[in-house]
């Protein structure tokens, strides 16, 4: 690897296919991921109790929060009228516009929490979203009315933050025009985060320009270039079953991943294990990052 500096490697869309789900225990199987976040709102994720409950002893679980895929948990009148959420874009447009519906979203957000709670049998260990919903305008402030209502003055999960400094990006040369749109978006989400009493990630990479000419390989080398003091990368790895073939036009490019991070002989030794810092209650206590 490029950095001796260890780092939270964490995959997206646990539950998005069945084919993902088990790249992604693959990979704590084998000591080579840090975290996972779940799309609580997918089938998949029903009936998985027993499968996240061996992923908790071996890797951090979290929630990966989505307002762009599918249907929603419940109603939302304003933003999913006929029950499919809208894309990306609409919330970008909606939060620089001042047109997010909190009440709306925030009551969507604790719906997702409860959701994966229900299944976990636990709180989430950390929190992100799909397409980084989580962490743009007016979105941002939902969460953190949801977190304060579920969580108040207790131990919050991670929140993770997709943003970092102009600099960073531009060294690493990975999707460079993506992260620094990303980081624009979200940079403000970290102060209103951590007022929440929340731990986040200082440091953030993972933007794939999805091209087949740049193996997975180069642009994990790159995303370990000058990384923060609580640095995070994230991945997408898993297995390109019928249903993911069906909903992801870049299926392949996860079984890239998969393979690639399978490949890397030093990665469980250049990554965090969150897992081992679980305390009596369960909760991991995040703040071992500083001790290491």
């Amino acid at each position: 690897m490029a950095t001796a500096v260890r780092f939270l490697l964490s995959a997206d869309d646990y539950a998005l296919t069945p084919g993902v789900s088990r790249g992604i225990a693959e990979l704590a199987q084998a000591r080579r991921l840090s975290a996972t976040t779940a799309l609580v709102t997918l089938p998949g994720w029903e009936g998985a109790a027993q499968d996240v409950a061996r992923l908790r002893g071996q890797i951090a679980v979290g929630l990966h929060l989505n307002l762009t895929l599918g249907a929603p948990l419940g109603p939302m009148p304003r933003h999913a009228p006929g029950g499919r959420l809208p894309p990306i874009r609409d919330w970008i447009r909606r939060g620089l516009g001042g047109a997010i519906d909190l009440a709306e979203v925030q009551a969507e957000i604790a719906r997702q929490i409860a959701r994966f709670e229900a299944v976990a049998g636990a709180p989430p260990d950390l929190i992100d979203g799909h397409h980084h919903v989580h962490a743009l305008p007016g979105v941002r402030r939902a969460l953190a009315a949801a977190l304060r209502d579920r969580f108040g003055a207790g131990p919050a999960p991670l929140l993770r933050v997709p943003a970092d400094g102009l600099w960073p990006i531009l060294r690493r040369r990975a999707a460079p025009a993506k992260a620094l749109t990303v980081a624009v978006l979200s940079a403000p989400a970290a102060p209103l985060f951590r007022g929440l009493g929340a731990p986040v990630n200082a440091g953030f990479s993972g933007f794939s320009a999805f091209r087949r000419d740049i193996p997975f390989a180069q642009e994990l080398a790159r995303f370990c270039r000058a990384p923060g003091r609580r640095h995070m990368v994230m991945c997408h790895p898993g297995h390109a079953d019928a249903a993911l073939r069906a909903l992801d036009p870049v299926a392949a490019r996860r079984e890239d991943e998969l393979a690639t991070l399978m490949a890397v002989a030093d990665l469980p030794a250049r990554i965090h294990h969150p897992a081992g810092a679980r305390g009596p209650d369960g909760r991991i206590g995040w703040d071992f990052l500083d001790r290491t």
